[in-house]
């Protein structure tokens, strides 16, 4: 199941809180900020693709992520990877060190990264 874009920024929100409340959501926005109704709406769709959840405390909820923001992204890197790349992540990780704008450090880190992956085999 995929996010919309709207329910992705709203999803981002969430996980960069962890918990939160209707205020706490809209506090998170940038002017102009969307409408309740809109951000409730959200949330119901999202609830329904059990991406969240809420605790009631009185006549407001507490709304949480049901799942982490590595998984969800993960789950679409891997369908981008099969969908663009053959299911091959290695075309994929060539693709993206060759048309990003990585920097030296950013390339070593990467390196540092695959070296150490190598090492633990």
């Amino acid at each position: 199941m995929k996010l919309s874009p709207t329910e992705e920024e709203l999803m981002n929100h969430l996980w960069s809180l962890k918990r939160a409340f209707m205020k706490d959501l809209l506090d998170a926005y940038p002017e102009p900020k969307p409408a309740s109704t809109t951000i409730s709406t959200l949330l119901k769709r999202m609830q329904e693709k059990e991406f969240v959840a809420y605790k009631t405390f009185g006549n407001s909820r507490e709304y949480y992520p049901l799942v982490t923001k590595e998984n969800y992204f993960s789950k679409h890197i891997n369908a981008l990877i099969k969908n663009f790349f053959n299911d091959s992540p290695a075309q994929f990780a060539s693709f993206f060190t060759k048309k990003t704008q990585l920097s030296d450090e950013e390339l070593i880190e990467i390196k540092a990264d695959i070296d150490n992956l190598l090492n633990k085999k």
